[in-house]
């Protein structure tokens, strides 16, 4: 594409995640689209250097990430490491975001009224984004968000004659319960903005096109389920065999009965969910989950079996 004008000054770019709504993108990818990958910090930070590139006219070479921050509620270590890998997998994708320089925000969620709650951070996230903007003087601010409540922030920001770009991403999907899943970004959000990127329809476009900004947003980087050095052995008492029935995108079935026992790809030690296939044998645990439903914790393959002998 033809260059707009013959800008030289280097254009500053400072990123925003909304770190559950990047997660749940994410995880999309991973489980329910047909690419099945998990989205690429460092492929993400090119890619956005393009497409700022892309409509302001110039070379990519004068558009650079000054600054990248990242936002997110979290769970406590204690209920993290009952979570089968939680705890080693939070710690991986810390590492990866650290070594692409991201700058990590987090708050812890409580329990308030029932409900659990990451309060705060999208207000952080705001002060931060604005603060940032106003000293650093960002040409371009980039949000990873689809929330509307961003809508005061973003006037803010363009007050300050810096422009907005927002990565939102609108699809569908049913989860591993079975439940219709919608994501849709706020319209308010998107007419506030500089530049709005339907990051679904850029994303198939390119990836039909085989482009190479593109498909580097799924490049190996892996963090969704690492494998952990070390696990606490499971006792012969706990310890549960039987067959996998069915593995689908994200969760699982164990043929158990009276009732086939669910599992989820966090439960999964010492090895990849992606690597467990129909009839593999699996030792576990039985849990109770939030339904009161018993089903499959700390699910591990047994090597010693063969799919085809039992």
């Amino acid at each position: 594409m033809a260059l707009k004008n013959q800008r030289k000054d280097l254009i500053r770019i400072g990123v925003f995640y909304d770190g559950n709504y990047f997660l749940h993108v994410s995880n999309y990818y991973n489980y329910f689209h047909q690419r099945k990958k998990r989205l690429n910090i460092a492929g993400l930070h090119e890619f956005i250097r393009h497409m700022v590139a892309n409509e302001e006219g110039v070379d990519p070479n004068f558009c650079q990430l000054i600054e990248a921050h990242f936002f997110r509620g979290r769970i406590s270590a204690q209920e993290a490491s009952q979570r089968g890998n939680q705890l080693y997998n939070d710690r991986v994708f810390d590492d990866i975001l650290m070594s692409e320089g991201v700058i990590t925000h987090y708050l812890p969620i409580r329990p308030r009224g029932g409900r659990r709650e990451d309060k705060g951070i999208d207000v952080w996230l705001a002060l931060e984004a604005f603060e940032q903007t106003l000293y650093k003087r960002f040409n371009v601010l980039v949000l990873i968000t689809s929330d509307g409540d961003y809508v005061p922030l973003i006037r803010k920001i363009n007050s300050l004659g810096t422009k907005v770009m927002v990565l939102a991403w609108d699809f569908d999907y049913t989860d591993d319960q079975g439940r219709e899943v919608t994501t849709r970004t706020s319209q308010e959000l998107l007419r506030e903005v500089t530049y709005p990127l339907p990051m679904h329809e850029l994303i198939n476009d390119g990836l039909k096109r085989k482009d190479k900004v593109v498909e580097n947003l799924f490049a190996v980087q892996d963090y969704s389920q690492p494998r952990q050095a070390t696990k606490e052995t499971i006792t012969d008492e706990e310890a549960k065999r039987a067959r996998i029935l069915s593995v689908n995108n994200g969760y699982g079935f164990i043929q158990y009965p009276p009732n086939n026992l669910f599992f989820h790809y966090q439960d999964v030690e010492d090895g990849e969910f992606e690597e467990l296939i129909e009839g593999d044998m699996v030792e576990f645990v039985i849990g109770i989950n939030e339904k009161g439903q018993e089903v499959a914790k700390r699910v591990r393959k047994v090597p010693d079996y063969d799919v085809n002998t039992w």
